[in-house]
């Protein structure tokens, strides 16, 4: 990427992208369901019990479909922690560089968390989606404090 590109005000931007990380996996999941038994839209929260209490569709899909929602839920808890850092880094005046290049890998860490949460089916997997959890859990912490110190010294 040229280096104009990443010392645009770009970060903002990445608060609906990092959304979209969050509400994929419903999608997936959604889409899923649909294809196994029918999506209830009646009772839309009621349908990844339905799909794993029936006997007829195999574990591995139900058991996909749970980690599909549990994607999904992860990524809204984490959703307000992004929004509050690159509102905190923005108003301290951090760099645009080390906002946007933060933005671009908190973005591809959801990606990425969500592809191995959605696939993982070993104790080994899930101990590296752990390891993902926490790795892209630091960057917005990293911007949270960073904003707080230079407001700090300021």
């Amino acid at each position: 990427m040229p280096a104009s590109f990443l010392s645009t005000p770009l970060s903002f931007y990445s608060i609906p992208v990092v959304w979209l990380t969050a509400f994929f996996p419903v999608v997936l999941k959604t889409s899923t369901i649909n294809k196994v038994k029918g999506f209830n839209n009646v009772q839309p929260r009621g349908n990844v019990a339905r799909v794993s209490s029936d006997a007829k569709i195999p574990p591995e899909i139900a058991q996909r479909i749970e980690r599909m929602e549990g994607a999904h839920f992860n990524g809204n808890e984490n959703f307000p922690i992004w929004i509050a850092a690159v509102l905190a880094g923005n108003f301290a005046g951090l760099d645009n560089h080390t906002m946007n290049v933060i933005a671009i890998a908190y973005i591809c860490g959801r990606v990425l968390y969500n592809y191995v949460y959605i696939n993982q089916k070993t104790r080994f997997q899930s101990v590296l989606r752990t390891l993902v959890f926490f790795s892209t859990l630091s960057l917005p912490m990293y911007l949270l404090v960073s904003a707080a110190n230079k407001l700090r010294k300021q």
